[in-house]
């Protein structure tokens, strides 16, 4: 494949490789596509639609647009001992689990060598990135919260597990450069605990004895900050004593884990562990990031989508560091980097890199009829579904992101992610969104800027049990005050059903019309579960095969074990006492 851009640059820590493919868009990935259907050619999917060619207009024109549905039986075989290249001339090595939080079940998609080299080019470019607009961060270390999680065999003995466990325990992670922000402040060994509640303490008490190195505090998505953050509420005091005697708590088991940690912690710090007490023990936890970590930078995390509901809280904490969102990805493919890193969060784009997979695009936009473009064809303004063709075995593949064209990086586009497709709420003919539901309760969220309290995490469901039907949404709350943390006195009816009020209000016409003129839903509901209780649901998620390095909470709830955690843990139950206008 012919490559207008030398990655030695960005191994030597040059940037103008990020110049050198942006300028250089539609080549590189006609050169991508070339080499994909070239390498690929005799597999069995692509025999079925190309006959042994590589022609891009007969891949066009032949190969169809195709979701998880349509590519699992391939998969399945494959997992079950069939040979690779039934969808690869490349070497499956394992399959790669989803987060199954977004859209239900897990998909199991295939990976080989070529993504976990797609997934250290974009940690090297974000990282060198970040260098050139944060100053001095390359000097410092950064406080991670990251997991791997057990591994499991299909039949035929692949490995199946989320990437990024296959990508820690991998040469690309463990041969890392030095421009990776230095180093972090936990050791490998912390990475690679499998017990989350112990990697998840050891990941706090390197942090806090390294206090004066941390120039970052991160994890991949930003509600593992807020489940990190209460956890260090409940468990401060027990670190505080680690670093005290210098001594690990009996309960961290892991011996790789306790053996790295004990040698951070070199002994009792009484001085350091006084220093910690004294902030953690404020009525208040208002910045309580740079309190601890006073040279931190900047927050690193997605804060897009469906994680800008956990930004105000994070602003909360940090007193407004910058939050920055620097990489779009999914189990399919990376995508792009931001290449404006301290921009506000609802400001994020994203510049997609055209040597990582081929790019096609859904117009979605009306009066576009389902037309299909190139990454260096889509236009300014518009919205489209993205469609991948990879390495690993995925041709014309549909990702169920809505993306919006907001500018261009030289040639290489900028998109914003506008929403995921799939709709979370129904009762009749109405369709409520990911992003109808998060917008709404964004809106009453401001409702509550007049009280003592925070909305820390919500889920919704679509009750028929009743007649009519009615949206339930499950709120977790925090008072900013945290010595009185008692939710039952801070419950005001009349703001609750005016958040009630606001959340309908802000949804669309015909939930309003349904709502409201036909009497076909039932008021909204709001249901203020105990501290504590997203806690239980991530646990029950992770149980069934989940990892706490991809949890996402789930938009809406549709499992009846996970509705029944929810349920045992209602403090009080408010509804909407007004009707939402017709018109908004």
């Amino acid at each position: 494949m012919r490559q207008n851009f030398d990655l030695n640059d960005l191994y030597n820590g040059n940037l103008k490789v990020l110049d050198d493919l942006t300028s250089n868009v539609k080549q590189i990935q006609d050169d991508l596509l070339k080499e994909i259907l070239t390498l690929n050619a005799e597999t069995e999917y692509l025999q079925r639609f190309l006959h042994g060619s590589s022609d891009k207009e007969l891949f066009k024109t032949n190969l169809p647009v195709v979701t998880y549905e349509d590519v699992r039986p391939y998969i399945d075989r494959v997992a079950n001992g069939e040979p690779f290249d039934v969808l690869s001339a490349m070497p499956i090595t394992g399959l790669n689990l989803s987060s199954g939080t977004s859209g239900g079940k897990q998909k199991r998609l295939p990976l080989n060598d070529k993504y976990l080299k797609n997934m250290r080019f974009i940690y090297d470019i974000r990282s060198l990135i970040i260098s050139k607009h944060v100053d001095g961060v390359e000097q410092g270390k950064g406080l991670m919260f990251l997991f791997t999680r057990p591994e499991s065999k299909t039949s035929s003995g692949l490995l199946t597990t989320i990437v990024s466990t296959t990508f820690f325990k991998s040469k690309y992670f463990k041969d890392r450069p030095s421009y990776w922000y230095n180093s972090f402040t936990s050791p490998d060994e912390v990475f690679w605990c499998l017990d989350n509640k112990q990697g998840l303490y050891c990941h706090f008490l390197c942090g806090l004895v390294q206090r004066d190195d941390v120039v970052r505090v991160g994890a991949l998505f930003s509600s593992l900050l807020i489940r990190a953050f209460t956890f260090l509420e409940n468990n401060w005091r027990e670190l505080c004593s680690n670093i005290r005697s210098g001594q690990v708590s009996t309960w961290v088991t892991d011996p790789s884990c306790r053996e790295s940690v004990s040698k951070i912690l070199r002994g009792p710090n009484p001085e350091l562990a006084d220093f910690i007490e004294e902030k953690c023990s404020q009525k208040s936890w208002q910045g309580i990031i740079r309190q601890l970590w006073p040279n931190a930078k900047f927050i690193e995390s997605v804060f897009t989508g469906q994680m800008a509901q956990y930004v105000p809280t994070l602003e909360f904490y940090s007193n407004k560091l910058p939050l920055v969102s620097t990489t779009y990805g999914a189990s399919e493919s990376f995508f792009g980097v931001n290449v404006n890193p301290l921009c506000k969060p609802q400001d994020v784009t994203y510049t997609f890199m055209p040597n990582i997979s081929y790019f096609e695009f859904l117009h979605i936009d009306e009066g576009n009829n389902n037309e299909i473009v190139e990454l260096a064809n889509v236009k300014l303004g518009h919205y489209y579904a993205p469609v991948v063709t990879t390495f690993a075995g995925l041709y014309r593949y549909k990702v169920d992101d809505i993306l919006e064209v907001t500018g261009f990086h030289n040639n290489a586009p900028q998109f914003r992610f506008a929403r995921r497709k799939n709709v979370v709420l129904s009762i009749q003919t109405e369709a409520t969104t990911e992003d109808d539901l998060l917008n709404a309760v964004t809106n009453a969220k401001l409702v509550l800027e007049s009280t003592d309290l925070m909305l820390m995490d919500f889920t919704s469901y679509a009750d028929i049990s009743t007649a009519p039907g009615h949206y339930v949404l499950y709120w977790e709350l925090k008072t900013k005050n945290f010595n009185n943390n008692n939710l039952t006195t801070k419950l005001d009816e009349k703001v609750f059903a005016e958040c009630c009020y606001v959340v309908e209000e802000s949804l669309d016409p015909l939930y309003r019309k349904e709502r409201t003129k036909d009497g076909t839903i039932g008021a909204l509901e709001i249901r203020v579960v105990q501290n504590g209780t997203f806690d239980a649901l991530m646990d029950f998620f992770i149980s069934r095969g989940g990892s706490i390095s991809q949890y996402k909470t789930p938009v809406g709830i549709k499992s009846s074990d996970a509705l029944a955690v929810l349920e045992n843990k209602v403090l009080a139950r408010f509804f909407s006492i007004k009707s939402p206008p017709l018109d908004p």
